[in-house]
């Protein structure tokens, strides 16, 4: 194998790691210590994959030598069964090698800002963006991530016109970066009389969390308006101004904060989300001739894209972009999504690997 020589390097470099991490000095230097322990962490699969791999191929010879041999006979067609057995793991382990050496994305370790917002539909959309809302924060909880919400503009019947979270945890964009684009329902709504099925929508995009070295904000690019947070009436309606909305004069983004009852934390809030905003547009520019030219079937990039179709008649769950329907919608609207993240992480790195 071609990258046999990669992979020596790797397991030199994590050895050396090792031997960092028993170094007192390192031990009680905090910082470091995690640097290195994450950077173990990451490398570790690959190391044990590749040890795997080698005696894979020391068996693969022992048997090659024993069938060679012709003092043993029953024993050279025990050991000609097993050399079958063994190529094929071999090959699945030089399969996964591949895989694994593909360079990991800088964000997927990041924490995420999720923004749902009822599409076309009326009521029924704001209903469908409820149900979207409620499907990531129960599978943030089944993954044991927190989650906190940063704005919600709520419609009828429990419905949401827009919401805005985040969600802090391990590896949380690299599960949910494949959720952004437009979700389709297929339902009898609610408030239909006469039973017919109806098609509505939502829209959901994933952002990365920034830190503030990546992105600088010149604040006289800003304005910034101060009112009175909105709600469902009585108690819930702030008597002072401590809603925050922020405009980002030159490229017009407009976020908002209204979850707090600090005029202060809700500054911060929004300033995290139009960081990430910001963020995701430098990221989008920078990356929009490579995916031209690959017109990936993962990416989220045209966030135009139906991705999924949710069809309650059926129990059925469609992701558009790799072909795959699941009969499990009952638990994937419970925040069961593992399936469809892995299945989506499967495509991006086949992808990934025949684009070379």
């Amino acid at each position: 194998m071609d990258f046999i020589g990669k992979l020596e390097e790797i397991k030199e470099k994590y050895n050396k790691i090792n031997e960092q991490l028993s170094d007192s000095e390192i031990v009680s230097n905090q910082e470091k210590l995690i640097a290195l322990s994450k950077e173990r962490s990451d490398l570790q699969e690959i190391v044990e994959t590749y040890q795997e791999y080698r005696e894979v191929i020391n068996n693969i010879k022992g048997n090659e030598e024993i069938i060679n041999s012709p003092e043993d006979k029953e024993l050279a067609e025990l050991a000609e069964v097993e050399l079958e057995e063994l190529k094929e793991q071999k090959t699945e382990l030089e399969e996964k090698i591949k895989v694994l050496l593909i360079p990991k994305d800088p964000n997927d370790d990041k924490d995420v800002i999720v923004e749902v917002r009822a599409g076309t539909g009326g009521d029924e959309a704001g209903i469908f963006a409820a149900d979207l809302f409620r499907m990531y924060i129960r599978f943030a909880e089944l993954k044991g991530w927190k989650t906190e919400i940063i704005d919600l503009n709520e419609s009828v019947m429990n419905g949401v016109k827009e919401v805005v979270f985040s969600i802090n945890g391990s590896n949380v964009y690299g599960d949910l970066k494949f959720e952004s684009g437009v979700h389709r329902v297929q339902r009898v709504p609610q408030t239909e009389a006469s039973g017919r099925v109806h098609t509505s929508a939502a829209s959901v995009v994933i952002l990365p969390e920034v830190e503030d070295v990546q992105i600088e904000i010149d604040q006289n690019d800003l304005r910034i308006d101060v009112y009175r947070s909105g709600g469902a009436g009585g108690q819930n309606v702030n008597k002072v101004e401590t809603a925050i909305r922020i405009t980002h004069i030159p490229t017009g983004i407009v976020v908002q904060c209204q979850d707090e009852r600090s005029q202060l934390k809700n500054r911060q809030k929004a300033m995290k989300v139009l960081k990430a905003r910001l963020y995701d547009v430098k990221m989008q520019e920078q990356t929009g001739d490579l995916a031209a030219q690959r017109k990936s079937m993962v990416k989220s990039g045209d966030r135009s894209d139906k991705i999924r179709t949710y069809n309650y008649p059926q129990n059925r769950v469609t992701d558009h972009r790799i072909g795959l329907t699941l009969y499990n919608l009952s638990n994937v609207i419970e925040g069961e999504l593992f399936e469809l993240v892995e299945k989506m992480q499967i495509a991006d790195r086949t992808e990934k690997l025949m684009a070379g």
